[in-house]
């Protein structure tokens, strides 16, 4: 079953604190996926960002929705309590406490106006299904995976139309930025456009050159199959060599992937990257592309606030 949303969680959250014990997230985290008959998978799959858990994440914005509508308490960070008008909410048996439902609270009315707004202005709608399903983290992270789906592709249109050289020589690039060898000049070279011998590029493993990776760059649309993968071996087996890297801007068939795992097992080590990933490694090492706008997300500092 999916993860259930954060508007799902905030009803079993309440009731759950109905007890009046004062309850630390952790312990609400476990209790509530209980609830949910949730999977270990489930319970570790991470946001997009790979910096907090997708359930976490929900439970602290189902908490913290409501102690914003004051059906809670949060006698300190972290830790939540149901009080008086939680109880009296809990004995009318809502429905579902979803964000429609807590703006008739003024304090949560007051500190949602603002997302609200937003919310008008963009879509014409005050209660978008994408607002009532998702934390703000989630809505934050959807929208960078968008845009850096969008500059991925843009990376690919401009890559496929490249000079076949220079798409070897970008290969030499990004392989150098993710730290191969040190510098450019001193840890990668491409090879000479004739008598390459099966081999665009050679780029060192370490600073010390203790030892060489081939590489093959195909500047390709289509899907690069074994036939292209078993010439690549073969020269690296007239290097001498037993190490590779094969980059494509297209994609690779199964028979490729079948291939590689096969020789894996014979000691034989061919990285392959795709398109997608390799667009994906020249936005993370900063190949091609260039910072925009940064934007830095801060939380409370409890330990500064901590009198104890």
């Amino acid at each position: 079953m999916p993860i259930p949303d954060y508007e799902k969680v905030k009803l079993p959250a309440l009731n759950l604190l109905s007890d009046g014990r004062t309850r630390p997230l952790r312990e609400l985290y476990a209790a509530l996926s209980d609830h949910f008959s949730m999977t270990p998978e489930e319970r570790a799959e991470l946001l997009p960002s790979g910096t907090q858990l997708r359930w976490n994440n929900r439970v602290n914005w189902a908490c913290y929705d409501l102690y914003k509508a004051a059906l809670l308490d949060r006698p300190k960070r972290g830790h939540y309590k149901i009080n008086d008008l939680g109880r009296k909410i809990l004995a009318d048996k809502p429905a579902n406490l979803d964000r429609a439902f807590l703006r008739q609270f003024a304090g949560f009315l007051e500190w949602d106006r603002g997302a609200a707004k937003v919310t008008d202005i963009k879509s014409g709608s005050s209660e978008p299904e994408t607002v009532t399903s998702q934390t703000a983290n989630e809505r934050l992270e959807a929208a960078f995976e968008e845009m850096q789906s969008a500059l991925k592709q843009d990376l690919l249109d401009i890559v496929r139309k490249m000079d076949p050289y220079a798409f070897e020589q970008l290969v030499v690039d990004l392989l150098v930025a993710m730290g191969y060898g040190g510098s450019r000049a001193e840890a990668a070279q491409v090879t000479q456009r004739s008598a390459d011998e099966g081999i665009d590029g050679v780029i060192k493993e370490d600073r010390l050159g203790l030892e060489t990776i081939y590489l093959q760059a195909k500047r390709w649309q289509n899907a690069v199959g074994r036939k292209e993968l078993q010439a690549f071996v073969g020269a690296l087996a007239g290097q001498g060599a037993s190490k590779g890297v094969f980059i494509t801007s297209g994609e690779f068939a199964n028979t490729a992937n079948e291939y590689v795992e096969k020789i894996s097992q014979k000691g034989q080590k061919v990285v392959l990257i795709d398109g997608d990933r390799m667009a994906s490694l020249m936005i993370e090492h900063g190949v091609g592309v260039s910072a925009v706008k940064t934007y830095a997300l801060k939380r409370v500092d409890s330990d500064y606030f901590d009198s104890e």
